[in-house]
């Protein structure tokens, strides 16, 4: 487990044990962080009996709540073609991905079965060995790698899940890596990125930024923007990436990216900015402009993601993932290798995201 999330669930139990019973968005609040995080450390914690939960709250065991009950072994999961997929939550774009997984395997007269893991790398261990003892024929996989990629130790959930035939989803290998001759499905993130490089420099901005949170894309957006600019023969951009790697809150993340921006518009001479998320470009624009920045008149803007953009106030141009498109190709592959020829190549397909331009950019409104 990556020490931030086991000091964070310990400061849950304690907190919880104090008061003996608290609710969700107290904890929350205690915490500094969002309720979405709250609750997928709650369903761990709950699940391993170190709390209980009661309407909404959390209850220390021994508070005369009714205390959790253990979780029991998995029943058989039937007969017919049974495929466990295991994703970290069903927030961000995985609810596009699981449904686009679930549609083609709907079509194909096959079952799905999911779990969450939490983004703890023993949980995906355990969901593994779970969903393999209880008669998956196949699984479809999105490890909790905090870099999108296994860092050292972290490959032991794919290397268990060997005896089945495995895709990844949204998430790559190194060459050299044990698990590198995995099926994988993913989003080509820097793609994305280079593509709102050069939808940016289009419009003539030479001095762009880019502002990232702490994700698993974020290797990737990287490369691809920086990729972008030295193609295009654009200046080297200042960045920021702030987020659950720095230990800093949502509000705080929203602080050191607005801080960020508002220096290098008034300080450097920056006139676009590529930022990821959108949801977090959605609090950052109003903030932008009680500061007297103009989006997009003195700081255009992409933003990666489009599960908000669309909604704002100012409607967000943005690189959208095509999450439901992954899902089903991911199925789609799993199918094959269990209805086909065992010794098939493997394969690594990445498919690319679609830029959909709105007024945050200044570029009109078209979909490229």
């Amino acid at each position: 487990m990556r020490v931030h999330v086991r000091a964070r669930h310990e400061r849950v139990i304690r907190i919880v044990r104090e008061h003996g019973s608290l609710s969700i968005a107290d904890v929350a609040a205690e915490l500094g962080v969002s309720m979405v995080t709250v609750r997928r450390d709650a369903g761990l914690l709950v699940s391993e009996g170190r709390l209980g939960r009661v309407h909404g709250s959390l209850v220390w065991p021994g508070s005369g709540r009714p205390a959790p009950t253990p979780a029991a072994a998995a029943p058989p999961l039937g007969e017919g073609t049974v495929v466990g997929m295991i994703v970290p939550t069903m927030g961000y774009s995985f609810s596009e991905v699981v449904q686009g997984a679930r549609e083609v395997l709907d079509q194909r007269g096959a079952r799905l079965v999911l779990s969450l893991s939490g983004y703890l790398i023993e949980e995906d261990r355990n969901q593994v060995e779970r969903l393999v003892a209880a008669g998956a024929n196949g699984l479809l996989l999105t490890p909790g790698w905090e870099e999108g990629s296994p860092g050292a130790g972290e490959e032991d959930p794919v290397l268990a899940a060997a005896s089945v035939p495995t895709v990844l989803v949204e998430r790559w290998t190194r060459p050299g890596s044990p698990a590198h001759d995995l099926d994988r499905v993913r989003s080509d993130s820097a793609f994305g990125a280079g593509a709102a490089v050069r939808h940016l420099a289009a419009l003539g901005h030479r001095h762009l930024a880019l502002a990232l949170q702490s994700s698993p894309h974020a290797q990737q957006l990287r490369a691809g923007f920086e990729d972008a600019l030295a193609t295009l023969g654009l200046p080297e951009a200042p960045a920021l990436q702030a987020g659950p790697g720095r230990s800093v809150s949502e509000s705080e993340r929203y602080d050191l990216t607005l801080e960020f921006l508002r220096r290098g518009v008034r300080e450097h001479g920056i006139t676009a900015a590529f930022v990821h998320s959108d949801a977090d470009a959605v609090v950052l624009v109003p903030r932008l402009q009680a500061l007297g920045i103009r989006v997009p008149e003195d700081l255009a803007l992409v933003v990666y993601d489009d599960e908000v953009a669309g909604l704002s106030e100012l409607p967000l141009t943005a690189v959208a993932p095509p999450k439901r498109a992954v899902g089903a190709q991911a199925a789609r592959l799993l199918l094959e290798r269990l209805e086909g020829e065992p010794d098939r190549p493997r394969q690594h397909v990445e498919l690319l995201p679609q830029l959909r331009v709105r007024d945050s950019s200044g570029g009109g409104t078209a979909q490229i």
